[in-house]
């Protein structure tokens, strides 16, 4: 994976909470640190995100970006 985003924060997805259209990814970065990302529902399915699962949060500006290899 290459991005031209230079935070990229490595962690265990610990939540994942599917409203109507849009989810709320909860991944872990470190003990007790978590980071929270609202996606679609479509992006979640996607990316094959699942509580336990390895995913990364990369921050671009205002925004975080969820990413799986």
């Amino acid at each position: 994976m290459k991005l031209s985003a230079r935070n990229i924060l490595k962690g265990k997805v610990v939540s994942v909470e599917k409203g109507a259209t849009t989810a709320h990814v909860k991944i872990e970065i470190a003990s007790g640190q978590t980071i929270t990302s609202s996606i679609t529902n479509e992006s979640v399915d996607a990316l094959g995100l699942t509580v336990g699962g390895e995913a990364y949060a990369v921050v671009k500006s205002s925004d975080v970006i969820i990413a799986v290899d």
